[in-house]
């Protein structure tokens, strides 16, 4: 069914590898993919000004709808004119659904048919996730594209507590489209199903007449062997519909994305560019450096020498070395900030790559020279 706020464009795709490019359009604008999306949990991305995400190329950015319900309260951001107004960003916005907050963040939580009771991570106050609740909580926010409720089972559940997951997702997803009332959003379904293949195949089977606008896969990156992520998204691959985006839920680093663009996929998040920064890790083109290390006090080139980011473009190892061991918030400021850029480039790049079908030679080239451990 076509929708007039959302179109997806398929623009090439790499006769080598199947990777994808296009244009996502939404109401605030095109988003050109492979594309990574900076996480932006309590409506901005930590240490990091909007106007510099901007220049770092970022072209939306996601919020989490858990913390934002919890404060400042989706009514209020809703009084303030949603969450581009409230934020002041005009670029598109997606809001996750919380559900995978509530798992991980709350250690009182009970999941039952009708949704998810818990406990606030902050002050123990009691609430529910439902479907519906979930859904007027993220129209309330309004962002561009909304994520359903659905279980995220933990590495490890056996096939019939995956399985169990796998059904209360599926119900969940019914109920958050009967409850949807915005045109203006798009809301994407997740596949879930663990690590069991046949699982990930009915979840994607029962998603995919639902995905009008976009798919989402859920629980990876949660403490599988790398090896065993790409295997499931090589198994969903084939069935994957076309001509929505492919979203790839959590997962941000280098290696990872090249993978995931090489098995079709268009859109990912993670939080963890700004986590290392803070943490004084730098992605850099020969691979991870850990600034606050001692091997860097006289280093006095930049932390990149073929990064043109702001951090790059002014300052020495040597001196971000000194802003992180006298604990220095500009240090986190600048470190997330050249994360981001990092990543950004590394999209556009494989962009490129794909619509010269060269990406398998893109990546090659990229591994000969990028050490991930650090």
């Amino acid at each position: 069914m076509a929708n007039k706020f959302f179109s997806f464009e398929l623009q090439h795709i790499d006769k080598y590898t199947g990777a994808r490019a296009g244009v996502f359009h939404t109401p605030h604008g095109d988003i050109e993919t492979p594309v990574y999306m900076p996480v932006g949990t309590q409506a901005t991305v930590k240490g990091v000004y909007p106007r510099d995400l901007k220049e770092a190329g970022s072209q939306i950015i996601l919020s989490n709808t858990y913390h934002l319900y919890l404060r400042p309260g989706d009514e209020l951001v809703k009084k303030a004119g949603g969450l581009h107004k409230f934020m002041n960003w005009d670029r598109p916005i997606l809001t996750d659904s919380g559900g995978f907050q509530v798992f991980s963040l709350t250690k009182l939580n009970k999941i039952k048919d009708e949704g998810v009771y818990f406990n606030s991570h902050i002050d123990g106050s009691k609430h529910l996730f439902t479907p519906e609740k979930v859904i007027s909580v993220e129209e309330n926010l309004g962002a561009d594209i909304i994520m359903q409720l659905d279980q995220c089972s933990e590495y490890g559940y056996t096939h019939s507590q995956s399985a169990e997951a796998l059904e209360k997702t599926d119900k969940w997803l019914k109920r958050c489209l009967d409850a949807k009332t915005r045109d203006d959003q798009a809301l994407f379904p997740i596949v879930q199903g663990n690590m069991y293949d046949d699982l990930r195949l009915e979840s994607l089977r029962r998603a995919k007449p639902h995905a009008t606008v976009g798919i989402a896969i859920g629980g990876l990156s949660v403490g599988e062997p790398k090896s065993r992520m790409y295997e499931i998204l090589d198994i969903l691959r084939p069935e994957l519909p076309e001509s929505v985006p492919r979203y790839l839920m959590g997962v941000g680093s280098p290696d990872c994305l090249i993978e995931g663009v090489k098995r079709g996929v268009d859109m990912f998040d993670c939080v963890l560019a700004t986590r290392i920064a803070r943490n004084g890790t730098a992605f850099t083109s020969t691979g991870k450096k850990v600034v606050r290390n001692a091997a860097y006090s006289e280093d006095f080139t930049p932390l990149d020498e073929k990064c043109g980011c702001y951090c790059c473009r002014n300052y020495t190892k040597a001196y971000l070395r000194h802003l992180i061991n006298v604990n220095e918030m500009l240090a986190s400021m600048l470190l997330s900030l050249h994360n981001i850029t990092f990543l950004h480039k590394l999209m556009s790049d494989m962009r490129q790559a794909i619509f010269s079908d060269s990406l398998q030679d893109f990546a090659r080239e990229f591994y000969s020279t990028f050490d991930g451990q650090g």
